[in-house]
This record gives C-alpha cells, sequence and structure tokens, in this order.
C-alpha cells in the first residue's frame, strides 16, 4: 500500500481548520485499505499579537470583518458548512480569542508521543474551543485537555510554566510563512504538493489518490 504524507499548516482557532480537518478525515476514510495517509499537524498563528490573556472573540471577529452582520453572515454560513460534516460551532459560546502559541506546544508535545496522539489533542482542541467555548489559552485548560486526551497532566502543566518549546514553534511559524503560507488550512502533500483551503472532500480524496498511484 502507497503511503501519502500530509504537513497540515493550521491554527486552533481556525474554524476553516477544522473544517477542513474534518473534511480530510472523510476522504482518509474513503480511502482506507488503499492509501495510508500519515498526517502532521503544524503551527500557524493567524494573529501573533493577541496577549496572553486573550482578546474578546466577537470584538474583534466584528472589526476584522468590518461589522457585527458580516460576523455574524459568516459564522451563520460556517454553521451549516460544520453540520454537513458532523461538527456543531457553537460561536455565541467563544467568549476569549486566545494566543494559540501555547496550544501549539501542546500539539508538539503529543506529537513527541505520536502522531494519533497529536491526531486526538488537535480534535480536542477544536471541539474544546468551538463547540464547548473553553479557553484554550489558559494553561488549566490545555493540561486538562492533554489529560483527556491521555497526555501526562502534571508533565504538561510543568511545561506549559515554563517556555520549552516556545522557539521551537516560532521558528517553525517563521519557516511556513518563508514557504508563502499565508492563510490556513494549507496541506502539503508528499512535501511538494499543495492543497490551500478547507477544500471539499472528493477534491482531497482525488488527489491522494493520484500521488498514491504516482
Amino acid at each position: 500500500m502507497n503511503t501519502v504524507t500530509i504537513d497540515a499548516v493550521i491554527d486552533v482557532v481556525c474554524p476553516w481548520c477544522y473544517l477542513g480537518k474534518a473534511r480530510l478525515d472523510r476522504a482518509i476514510s474513503a480511502l482506507e485499505g488503499d492509501v495510508e495517509v500519515v498526517v502532521q499537524w503544524r503551527p500557524f498563528e493567524l494573529d501573533s499579537t493577541i496577549p496572553p490573556e486573550g482578546v474578546d472573540n466577537q470584538a474583534m471577529l466584528a472589526e476584522k470583518l468590518g461589522s457585527p452582520i458580516r460576523r455574524d453572515e459568516m459564522q451563520a454560513d460556517l454553521t451549516e458548512l460544520g453540520r454537513e460534516e458532523g461538527i456543531t460551532f457553537n460561536f455565541d459560546r467563544i467568549l476569549i480569542r486566545p494566543n494559540t502559541l501555547d496550544a501549539h506546544r501542546l500539539l508538539l508535545w503529543a506529537h513527541t508521543e505520536s502522531i494519533a496522539m497529536q491526531n486526538v489533542v488537535i480534535d480536542r482542541l477544536y471541539k474544546a474551543n468551538f463547540e464547548e467555548g473553553r479557553n484554550i489559552g489558559d494553561h488549566a485548560v490545555l493540561a486538562d485537555i492533554a489529560a483527556e486526551s491521555g497526555m501526562d497532566r502534571e508533565m504538561v502543566s510543568r511545561l506549559l510554566a515554563s517556555d520549552a518549546d516556545v522557539e521551537t514553534v516560532r521558528n517553525e511559524i517563521a519557516n511556513a510563512e518563508k514557504m508563502g503560507v499565508t492563510g490556513v488550512p494549507f496541506f502539503i502533500l508528499n512535501q511538494k504538493y499543495a492543497l490551500s483551503g478547507a477544500q471539499p472532500v472528493d477534491v482531497m480524496q482525488n488527489a491522494l489518490q493520484q500521488l498514491a498511484a504516482a
């Protein structure tokens, strides 16, 4: 069976990234038994200027999109798209827009345990933020998510309280930007082909099939 590797560049507060992951998961499931797909989640920050305590999410989005009306329209559209993928977006619950550097550190540590563990942690981060309205910039919340995923809560708490791997994550983000990544999700297949955005399932499936066949 041929293997396709995917480096998926994402930010955990990006709803399109959550949608893109759900669609990628479906494409991979459809090819099970024919193509082996190995996905590694890579960090990106949509806004690195957000302070550690976060900002008012709804106010920030209204300012970024130009008005509360535009924000509400976008969230309504995403809610509908999410429903098609089994995602329950609860945008009204998201009070804080967090700085995501620490969430990306957690994903890095999950990856050092295994690719499977990183996949579990990223699902829980998305669900915590978009469905449960938990502040994934808060160290206690991140430690809880680590424990819920099967990681060592005390170890993660200690690491979060330190500067461990801050520069590693920042360097990965800088490398993505040097490669020309300006928006996420951004999927790099077999280190040479790219898919940008939350592509439809059939587009992802076809790309994986073609790469496996090649």
